[in-house]
């Protein structure tokens, strides 16, 4: 029996205790990344102007498409399937390096058409800089879906909160010596080399040559799939960037940016470490319905309660903490972040729809999903850009929300626990909800400095939590089943 035939074959001996574990280790990274990532932000954003960072965000919102392509959907074809041979692998690694590299040259050769779209001349050296960066995450691809395939989390853990530190110090470096827009692009390119550098080395992994007669298929078949989902995705995640940038001009694209990053912040340090978690133990308990459904219910809370809380108390302090941590020059972001508040709640709602579609192996279905939902939330944001950039963040919210009903009713055929999953959310939602509307009533009856604000706002946001924990037996019960649930998961 192979190495990898014999995983497979072990997997579920364990499993709980492996997911706890992995949990764990994967976020006490992610907490590492946080602090990171919102020191960053504070800096960077004093340092720098909202046209600087409109500027980079300009860019990326058209060649980010190419993160999408480089990847291919191979990454999550290889956590999901059953049995990986090293002819396989290899071979993979070998499509995604192939395929980063023709995207790198073609993203360099767009660059003169990317900055006449958008009327800016110094978007075209920009835009040939981070082409260089499809490249090295196209080599990248592999070593980490491996790490994760392996439930390695430890290791991907370091290796992200130290890439992530090498590319903070090379930003911050460049920003206090007055680079600019340049101090971002820098930010992300070193990140790059030090993620495939740490990569190769923790891994432990090195490809062979490509080979041919390597049953590939059902790798392409499912990666195909999910790369059009992820298009589809991207598309009507970045057509507001695409309309702002072009309409409305740099500055006003900063800002909602800014807006935007804060709003994504916790969202993408939660829900993408929680994927690489959940994916690979759910694929492993698809036939096993009552552990597959204890497991993913028990993912979705966990999930909800952390970004709800966080997203339900930053819209309610919004002013308070976005002047006082970035600074003055950010306070036309308030309102932007605030309506964009709403959009990352359903967002993070909707993380546990993508896991039964995944785990599940409903890449088609999940593509004519995708499609079908977000095709309705671009022609929402097309509507709402008549109303300049707050109806755009209005158009994104009520689609997160329409989209995350939308995908429930779509998996209601699936065997997935969809009553349970919706109770879950409308339930913790309500929750955080009331306590954020208390919070935000209490901060505006205080008026006068933003700091006394801030700080009677969260006092009341943490008592009004209390109360409905006391008052509402069924929320208690959800609170007390994420504090135990590190044993839970290994009842599982």
């Amino acid at each position: 029996m192979s190495a990898d035939n014999a995983s497979a074959a072990t997997a579920p001996v364990g499993l709980g205790a492996a997911a706890a574990r992995g949990a764990a280790m994967t976020f006490g990274g992610q907490a590492c990344k946080v602090s990171l990532q919102f020191g960053g932000i504070i800096f960077l954003a004093r340092l720098l102007s909202p046209a600087d960072y409109g500027l980079v965000a300009m860019v990326t919102a058209i060649v980010g498409v190419a993160e999408v392509l480089r990847d291919f959907g191979l990454s999550s074809a290889m956590v999901q399937a059953p049995n990986v041979s090293l002819a396989q692998r290899s071979n993979l690694f070998w499509i995604n390096s192939g395929i980063g590299a023709v995207l790198a040259a073609a993203v360099c050769a767009a660059a003169p058409a990317i900055a006449a779209f958008y009327h800016q001349p110094a978007l075209e050296s920009v835009t040939r800089a981070l082409a260089f960066s499809f490249f090295l995450n196209g080599l990248a691809t592999q070593f980490r879906a491996q790490l994760n395939r392996d439930m390695r989390f430890g290791r991907l853990a370091a290796v992200d909160v130290t890439a992530m530190a090498v590319g903070l110090a090379v930003g911050l470096s460049l920003a206090f010596n007055g680079r600019g827009h340049w101090a971002l692009v820098g930010q992300q390119l070193s990140q790059a080399v030090a993620t495939l550098t740490m990569l190769i080395v923790a891994s432990g992994w090195r490809p062979g040559l490509p080979r041919r007669g390597v049953e590939m298929g059902r790798f392409l078949r499912y990666g195909g799939n999910l790369m059009g989902t992820q298009l589809i995705s991207y598309a009507s995640r970045n057509i507001d960037a695409l309309i702002i940038g072009n309409r409305f001009g740099a500055e006003l694209l900063g800002l909602y940016n800014r807006a935007y990053q804060l709003l994504m912040l916790p969202l993408n340090q939660i829900n993408a470490p929680a994927t690489s978690v959940a994916l690979p133990v759910l694929s492993r308990l698809h036939n096993d319905p009552e552990r597959y459904a204890r497991f993913l219910l028990h993912g979705q809370a966990l999930i909800l309660h952390v970004t709800i809380a966080i997203f339900t108390f930053a819209c309610a302090q919004a002013e308070p903490l976005i002047v006082l941590v970035l600074g003055p020059q950010w306070a036309p972001a308030v309102p932007i972040f605030r309506v964009l508040a709403f959009a990352g709640i359903f967002q993070a709602a909707a993380t546990a729809t993508y896991w039964v579609f995944l785990s599940k192996g409903l890449t088609g279905s999940n593509l004519r999903f995708t499609l079908s939902s977000r095709l309705f939330v671009i022609s929402g944001i097309a509507l709402g850009s008549l109303w300049g950039v707050p109806g755009i963040a209005v158009a994104l919210s009520v689609g997160a929300a329409t989209t995350w009903l939308w995908g429930l009713a779509w998996l209601r055929d699936t065997g997935a626990p969809v009553g349970a999953m919706l109770g879950n959310g409308l339930r913790i939602v309500a929750a955080y909800g009331s306590c954020g509307v208390a919070s935000a009533a209490a901060s505006a009856f205080l008026a006068g400095p933003l700091a006394p604000r801030l700080a009677l706002g969260t006092v009341v946001m943490l008592a009004a939590f209390l109360l409905v924990t006391s008052l509402w037996p069924a929320f208690r019960r959800s609170v007390a089943d994420i504090l135990r649930g590190r044993s839970l998961l290994r009842a599982g």
